[in-house]
């Protein structure tokens, strides 16, 4: 929550107001939030009766029955709005689906909307509460390792603009962020690894102890699920629990006192110089994680060349990478890159590179004054020593996969669907998406009246669009709720033909969980 406090004082031409806002929110640490006999979560919602809830797909399939009970027992009625988020389908689209829902809804104008999901559904969805009405409130329940650990800790809420990532958004604290570790019970190994990423980033650059901890137990947090997996060894989960929940305090006393980011100078930022751009650059885009670990691992070489960081530091800090299986380099990320890449942080960052790297390990210094030269001799050191690792220094499971985004589904182009809903909407102020009325209308037909039952949670059937009328969108993953809008099918396809409203060729990429 937020509370405004301003004065206003007349001037020779004019005035002159100044404002401080009090920004307040809560994080409680909760294994087992949707437990019955934990009512934490539903006393938030009593006062309104009912629950608004934008929640991932993949999250739904696994934890949707466990949610509707939770809310039943507390006698609170519940609306899920489904929803796939990758990250090229963090989108306006998408965005405006979360919208319609709400509208159709009422929220009410301080109702919080719950999001579950990883950070790609809390951004979104944080997004849309932060738009709508010009402040919602909502309130986060986090599902995956970089939502329990970065992006619940941030109010930066945001979609993508083309190949930019988070280039539209906005600053919204959540009223209250639940942590519950138990999620990662069923999150594939892949996204474990993907958020261990982020660990690396604040302790390597902040928080040396948390670093020697990830270090020490690399592995076995990975394989255990952060001591969460079914055999986990309690010295594993104490370590999981300390990295956890040190990480979530460094990373909040490094950001509550520049929250609007005022200040451009971010620790946080290590292994955000480059990445942003590059992220988005293959086909099937990088994960975050891996796209995150390339720009540090170069970084880190660019740091040791110039003696800010040792040998054997430089080396550790590769190391762990490496056995943790995350990416340090990529056929994509060349001298063009970085050229590309450095004239729009740049831009962001107000003339100024500000690239973090750690100096010496646990601790970080940052750079304004690499010339083009300094980052292309680095670039092909880091190259050379890549060839030291498995795989050159590519990771496992880098690409986006089923655990990630939702494209296309069962040769549904989804990319038409949430325009459709984009469309809806821009009827009312004058917008369009582009899509011609044929494409529409062939999308329309291909679609209406789907009725596809392949690995629907509880017996749960896949229904077509029905036309497009009205606000039941294009419930194409939903086939029990009618009112979502684009419930399910917020996916993108990239590079593919539509014939009739089907994807006949193009890559298609899956869901985040």
């Amino acid at each position: 929550m937020s509370d405004l406090k301003a004065t206003v004082k007349e001037t020779t031409n004019g005035f002159h107001v100044e404002g401080y806002e009090k920004i307040t929110y809560d994080f409680s640490f909760l294994d087992g939030v949707f437990n019955v006999e934990n009512k934490q979560l539903a006393d938030c919602y009593q006062r309104w009766g009912r629950v608004l809830a934008v929640m991932d797909l993949n999250v739904y399939q696994l934890y949707g029955g466990q949610m509707e009970k939770y809310f039943g027992h507390h006698g609170l009625e519940l609306k899920i709005h489904k929803t796939k988020i990758g990250e090229k389908a963090k989108t306006i689209p998408t965005f405006l689906s979360i919208v319609d829902s709400m509208t159709e809804f009422g929220i009410i104008r301080k109702e919080p909307v719950l999001v579950v999901g990883g950070g790609l559904v809390t951004d979104v969805a944080g997004f849309a509460c932060a738009a709508y009405r010009r402040s919602s409130n909502y309130i986060r329940v986090p599902t995956t390792v970089i939502g329990l650990i970065d992006a619940s800790v941030s109010i930066k809420v945001a979609v993508n603009y083309g190949n930019y990532k988070n280039r539209l958004g906005a600053y919204h604290a959540p009223l209250h962020t639940f942590l519950d570790f138990t999620f990662l019970r069923t999150l594939p190994i892949a996204q474990v690894r993907n958020g261990f990423a982020e660990l690396i980033k604040i302790s390597s650059c902040a928080h040396l102890d948390t670093f020697n901890l990830l270090d020490k137990y690399c592995e076995d947090l990975i394989e255990s699920k952060f001591g969460r997996a079914d055999g986990a060894s309690d010295e594993v989960r104490q370590a999981a629990d300390s990295i956890n929940r040190d990480g979530i305090h460094e990373m909040l006393r490094l950001e509550t006192p520049n929250l609007h980011e005022i200040g451009l100078d971010r620790i946080i930022a290590y292994g955000h110089t480059w990445s942003p751009l590059h992220e988005l650059v293959p086909e099937t885009p990088l994960r975050h994680g891996h796209a995150i670990s390339i720009d540090m691992a170069y970084s880190a070489t660019l740091a040791n060349d110039r003696g800010l960081i040792s040998d054997d530091e430089h080396r550790r800090l590769l190391n762990l990478f490496s056995r943790a299986g995350l990416s340090m380099d990529h056929h994509q990320f060349d001298e063009d890159l970085l050229k590309k890449a450095t004239a729009a942080i740049l831009k962001t960052r107000d003339g100024l590179l500000r690239a973090a790297v750690p100096n010496p390990l646990g601790k970080c210094v940052f750079l304004n004054d690499v010339s083009e030269d300094e980052m292309n001799a680095a670039l092909r050191r880091h190259k050379t020593l890549m060839k030291e690792y498995p795989r050159n220094g590519e990771g496992l499971e880098a690409y986006v996969d089923a655990s990630d985004t939702g494209y296309t589904e069962n040769n549904i182009t989804e990319t038409v669907a949430t325009k459709i809903a984009a469309d809806k909407a821009g009827e009312v102020n004058g917008a369009s998406s582009g899509i011609s009325q044929a494409t529409l209308n062939g999308a329309k037909s291909a679609i209406k009246g789907a009725r596809i039952s392949n690995n629907m949670p509880n017996g749960h059937d896949i229904d077509g669009v029905d036309g497009v009328d009205g606000v039941n969108g294009a419930n194409g993953a939903n086939g029990t709720n009618g009112t979502n809008g684009t419930n399910g099918t917020n996916g993108a396809t990239e590079g593919g033909d539509v014939v009739n409203g089907i994807v006949t060729n193009g890559h298609a990429n899956g869901v985040t969980a």
